[in-house]
């Protein structure tokens, strides 16, 4: 068993954002990214196969797909192939905890 509390182990940046590595398994990848506005995880994909879900922690922003935005708010969960573009651009201090399956 295994508890972190995000709170106080993630930390933000001011030149970029800032990640923390909360679990790694052969099952599943759990990762905090902590973002000031303006900050933002680039569009990107992977070319293997699984699955990702980025839920907003705390903050505003929005999530990036490859035929736009959609917006991004404390609560809200995307969930999508790991293979499709992705990405997160934050508007205030926003927290993001992203779950890979199985992880790369």
């Amino acid at each position: 068993m295994k508890k972190v509390n995000l709170y106080e182990a993630g930390e933000f940046g001011e030149a970029a954002f800032r990640r923390l590595l909360v679990h790694d398994s052969p099952h599943f990848k759990i990762i905090n990214f902590n973002f000031r506005p303006g900050q933002e995880l680039p569009l990107h994909s992977h070319n293997i196969e699984g699955q990702l879900c980025m839920m907003v922690l705390e903050g505003e922003g929005e999530f990036l797909a490859q035929d736009g935005t959609l917006p991004a708010k404390a609560g809200d969960v995307l969930i999508a192939d790991i293979s499709e573009p992705h990405g997160l651009r934050a508007k205030s201090d926003l927290r993001l905890l992203v779950t890979i399956a199985p992880p790369i």
